[in-house]
């Protein structure tokens, strides 16, 4: 009976220790893309693109920032982590930013219900930081018309040097790369004249 009642305690006394241990446990930070505020609505719209949410390459549909430590090796944070979906994020970044450099073209989330619109795909390749200080991003793009004809495809890449060490610095310079991106597009879409 004594054993019993020693090992009851001991048995007590741990679980009260890895609550204790359990209840410090830090959660991770998360992390939004910084965003543009204002957003221009078309004067005289003369067409519409839709943006869909982009694809990622399976390594970056995570909720871990990616870092690439050397060239083969890629490492997902578990205390720096996105807020929401970062295709979500992408998608409404490219939005937004489409919005100011195609004034006179409306600029909506892709949900099928606007049937003469283009619709704009993308697969991305990289976004994330490397161990070289600097925050990529690569992947193609490809336009497409209302009943679904290849309009154009090209890939995209852009890199943007880290300001200074940390997860904030590189969350911050992958939104510049992503904005880079989002400007080669445009001035793709602007020489196309598919509008």
């Amino acid at each position: 009976m004594r054993n019993k009642v020693i090992r009851y305690l001991s048995l007590l006394g741990l679980c009260s220790l890895l609550s204790a241990c359990a209840s410090s446990v830090t959660p991770p930070t998360r992390y939004m893309l910084p965003s543009e505020n204002a957003v221009s609505s078309p004067n005289q719209s003369i067409g519409t693109l839709q943006v869909r949410s982009p694809r990622l390459a399976h390594y970056l549909d995570v909720d871990g920032i990616v870092m690439q430590l050397d060239d083969i090796t890629l490492n997902e944070a578990r205390e720096h982590q996105w807020a929401e979906s970062i295709a979500r994020q992408l998608e409404r970044a490219l939005r937004a930013q489409l919005s100011q450099e195609l004034t006179s073209v409306q600029i909506v989330h892709a949900d099928g219900n606007t049937p003469e619109a283009l619709t704009l795909l993308l697969e991305v390749d990289q976004f994330q930081g490397r161990h070289d200080g600097r925050a990529v991003t690569s992947g193609q793009w490809q336009l497409r018309s209302a009943d679904n004809n290849l309009l154009a495809l090209k890939s995209f890449s852009a890199e943007t040097e880290l300001q200074q060490d940390g997860y904030p610095a590189l969350v911050r310079s992958l939104g510049e790369s992503w904005d880079k991106v989002a400007l080669q597009i445009a001035e793709e879409i602007r020489k196309g004249n598919y509008f």
